[in-house]
């Protein structure tokens, strides 16, 4: 397993990234500021996308793992590999999420706790309604990991 850092040509993973992201245009708002990361074992099975927040904080504004391959750690392998490369530069790593039954539990395990939430952003932000577990996203949930 490698985890190697994409500097050129981003969208090439545009399919995963829209499985986090499901609209382009809000891709296109954070993907060229931002560090990408692809997870490779024996082809990318995932990816993210960082970028710089201000006052100590990294920002998770994408992240998502093959949907073949989800339960197999590779979510938890990129987020501990971005709290470890980056512990020196930043204090918290923080990720914002729909308040989905199947975003927030994963977060919590891996070691993030609810912060604050921007209400009505996916209504606002958004083209289209998103569903996700079977829920609506309305507010985005803010959570955030001390590294």
């Amino acid at each position: 397993m490698e985890i190697r850092k994409v500097n050129e040509n981003k969208k090439q993973f545009l399919t995963l990234l829209l499985l986090a992201d499901e609209q382009e245009d809000m891709i296109d708002r954070y993907l060229e500021k931002g560090a990408m990361y692809v997870l490779d074992d024996c082809g990318v099975k995932a990816e993210c996308v960082v970028t710089d927040e201000g006052d100590g904080i990294l920002e998770i504004k994408n992240i998502a793992v093959d949907p073949r391959h989800h339960g197999t750690g590779y979510g938890k392998a990129l987020i501990d590999f971005l709290a470890s490369k980056y512990a020196d530069e930043y204090s918290v790593l923080q990720v914002g999420t729909g308040d989905s039954p199947l975003t927030i539990p994963f977060y919590e395990k891996c070691g993030f706790i609810r912060s604050h939430k921007v209400q009505n952003f996916f209504t606002d932000n958004y083209d289209h309604p998103i569903y996700e577990g079977g829920v609506q996203l309305i507010d985005m949930i803010y959570l955030q990991r001390h590294i």
